[in-house]
């Protein structure tokens, strides 16, 4: 336990020597500082709205419009490259069918992602250290559907010199991801996912919060007293609460819809902002940061 919190608090001090000004630097002190206002914007699978999902240009696309940290999705070729899909099979996105662990990386390469129509582009599938090299000194890299390649991103980061900007997430128990993904989570940015409505949420949180994490990942279908005072006990332990407002089942309702199409932005985001979220995980990334200026939280 003590070696763990050695290495989360090794991984802020090099956090906070490794970037100094620009967005990151911003980005950086929020994530460490536990007294910072500004809340992190989280973009889910990148700018997927006006770019393929788990594309280069969807995460170019959020570090031009300000985004804190881009999330991305991990699957493994037939040839062991780690590319970005989300799904296991590639016919969702691309105009190929199969699995990925089917699929060579030149024949990965040969497909082209569809967009947020289903309409077939020119853009390629990436592999994970080109998305690393394309963001390198411009965003934080949330590495969610990944946990099997944690060594892999770890290493990989590690040759890019960019450990500090990835961050690597994982849920269950914290004796289970320390036994498999120990080594890992000693020497990188580390968040935990608790669901706080299951009758076991207390107890899993608890052995996360002992070790200090910079931030819980906190998803429930229905907000209860029990939720909200798990929610207060995050931040009262002066650990950051993150809130996916992707849909209505991880946030009890409280979603980028209600914002955006019900036109209620104070219910959806400002609900968690007065939850004391300080991630937004996001499907609106431009539209949330405009919400956020005007709360002053930007």
């Amino acid at each position: 336990m003590k070696r763990i919190l050695i290495g989360l608090l090794l991984a802020v001090v090099c956090v906070n020597l490794a970037w100094a000004d620009g967005e990151l630097g911003l980005a950086l002190d929020a994530l460490t500082n536990p007294k910072a206002q500004r809340v992190l914007v989280v973009s889910h699978r990148g700018d997927w709205r006006n770019a393929p999902e788990n594309s280069i240009p969807a995460m170019l696309n959020c570090v031009a419009m300000g985004v804190d940290m881009v999330e991305i999705d991990l699957h493994m070729t037939k040839d062991g490259h780690l590319v970005l899909m989300h799904d296991k099979k590639v016919d969702r996105t691309t105009n190929g069918k199969g699995e990925v662990k089917n699929l060579t990386l030149a024949e990965i390469k040969q497909l082209r992602l569809r967009n947020g129509m289903g309409r077939v582009t020119t853009v390629q599938v990436p592999t994970m250290e080109e998305v690393f090299a394309a963001l390198k000194g411009k965003v934080l890299i949330n590495v969610d559907k990944g946990y099997d390649y944690f060594d892999e991103v770890y290493a990989a980061a590690r040759r890019l010199d960019m450990v500090d900007q990835i961050v690597i997430k994982a849920k269950g128990r914290l004796q289970k991801i320390q036994k498999e993904k120990g080594d890992v989570i000693q020497k990188s940015i580390f968040m935990p996912i608790v669901h706080l409505d299951v009758d076991s949420a207390e107890q899993v949180l608890d052995e996360f919060l002992a070790i200090r994490p910079v931030a819980v990942e906190c998803c429930f279908k229905t907000v209860t007293p029990t939720v909200e005072r798990l929610l207060k006990k995050i931040d009262d332990a002066g650990v950051k609460v993150w809130i996916n407002t992707l849909w209505p089942s991880l946030n009890g309702g409280h979603d980028d819809d209600r914002a955006v199409i019900d036109g209620d932005p104070d219910g959806a985001w400002g609900w968690a902002l007065s939850h004391y979220a300080q991630f937004l995980q996001t499907d609106r990334p431009a539209l949330l940061i405009e919400y956020l200026k005007q709360q002053g939280r930007r």
